[in-house]
């Protein structure tokens, strides 16, 4: 026969603080579950059909000892009868769940499981739900999300929108695009009250209006050999990697994550591919004289395939480049650095527009114009490359630059 526990007071209780689940007696199997952290809880563990189960009767010092017990009583009573609490529970819960509807919160967290493919790096992926965590569950979390309407939305968008706004306005766009999955799933009907155009336009006051959006700091073009110069002093991945993004007009993303497989040195290209690239599409980059020289110099290592790899494994972070540039003591960040080759393309050469836009892998603007670049126009951007990294080499550590002017726009 099983030993009987003693009968706890709640004194006892209040005061009990080893971790662990411990009887208190008075009801065989009632429990009190202390956690590492303090807090308390009730738990009834009883046998049902042929399964020893744990049910949660609710936390201390909500749930008294006297209503503890009186609750595991009643439980207990309902399992000689041949009824399962926990069953009936979930059943419950169902019916309330066919009733109200599924909350916003869990409409955000499917929304975000069905666009998670899309995402091009985890980062974004954690940013998308985090940013509706933060600041969307608080104040509609719980709220079932058929019943989200323009009132709420302002509640969420209202506190941040003039002191935020680059903030406010991707929540809004994410909030726009769970409620669209909850209309599309069956959840709601109606407008979307999350939308622009029609609804918000209405009642908050323009975007655009509100601030103007800051460039990333970048280099004058004129400084730029005595930077490089200086950085190839410089020891480290970080250090190289920096020395490729400037010679290659590249992003940081595209080449900290770079990979041997990715450079085919026999036709001096490195082919970026698509779900690394902001547009989603596959780059061809054609490699100066001096980035092939940079590569041939690296060392590789059997454990890690990536051309900068990090010192302790894997790649390098985005922090890595941007403290290269810190401890030069410069204000230019490294995607600056694309904004100092676009600027040296347009004030001191004479090749097209559109070549140096394709040499930053951006998109051609008009419908008209990308009908006919239908090409990457490899061939056509290998002497503006070469022609920016004779540039940089040219320049010496605080001497005047010496603008390069071509005759043809080749």
């Amino acid at each position: 026969m099983p030993k009987k526990a003693r009968e706890m007071t709640p004194t006892e209780v209040r005061h009990f603080a080893r971790p662990g689940r411990h009887a208190v007696g008075g009801v065989p199997g009632l429990l009190l579950e202390v956690h590492a952290t303090g807090n308390k809880a009730w738990v009834l563990r009883a046998r049902i059909g042929d399964r020893r189960r744990h049910i949660s009767l609710g936390g201390f010092p909500e749930i008294s000892l006297a209503l503890a017990r009186e609750k595991a009583r009643m439980l207990k009573d309902e399992i000689r009868k041949g009824i399962d609490p926990l069953e009936q529970r979930e059943t419950l819960r169902a019916a309330l769940a066919r009733g109200r509807g599924i909350t916003f919160a869990d409409a955000a967290a499917r929304c975000h499981k069905v666009k998670a493919a899309t995402f091009k790096d985890g980062k974004n992926k954690k940013l998308w739900l985090a940013s509706i965590e933060l600041h969307a569950n608080p104040h509609i979390g719980p709220v079932p999300v058929k019943q989200v309407e323009l009132p709420q939305i302002l509640q969420v968008l209202e506190p941040i929108w003039t002191e935020k706004p680059e903030t406010a306005m991707r929540l809004r766009q994410r909030l726009e695009a769970v409620l669209d999955w909850a209309t599309v799933a069956g959840h709601r009907k109606g407008d979307n009250p999350a939308r622009w155009k029609g609804f918000l336009d209405q009642v908050l006051p323009s975007p655009q209006k509100l601030h103007k959006k800051k460039s990333f700091p970048s280099m004058p073009w004129q400084s730029i050999g005595g930077f490089v110069a200086d950085l190839r002093q410089r020891k480290g991945s970080a250090a190289r990697c920096l020395e490729f993004c400037i010679l290659t007009a590249s992003r940081s993303g595209e080449a900290r994550l770079a990979t041997w497989s990715e450079i085919d040195f026999d036709k001096a290209v490195w082919t970026i591919p698509g779900e690394r690239m902001k547009a989603g599409k596959q780059h061809r980059v054609p490699l100066s004289k001096q980035a092939m020289e940079l590569l041939k110099a690296l060392p590789k290592f059997q454990e890690s395939d990536f051309v900068f790899p990090a010192a302790r494994g894997g790649a390098l972070s985005d922090m890595a480049l941007s403290m290269v540039c810190r401890r030069m003591k410069i204000e230019a960040v490294p995607h600056g650095f694309r904004a100092t080759f676009r600027n040296w393309c347009a004030e001191s050469t004479n090749y097209p527009r559109e070549i140096a836009e394709l040499s930053l892998a951006h998109a051609i603007k008009t419908k008209t114009e990308a009908a006919y670049f239908r090409s990457d126009l490899l061939e056509k951007r290998r002497p503006l490359m070469a022609a920016w990294a004779d540039f940089c080499d040219r320049q010496q550590a605080g001497a005047e630059a010496v603008p390069i002017r071509r005759a043809k726009n080749d």
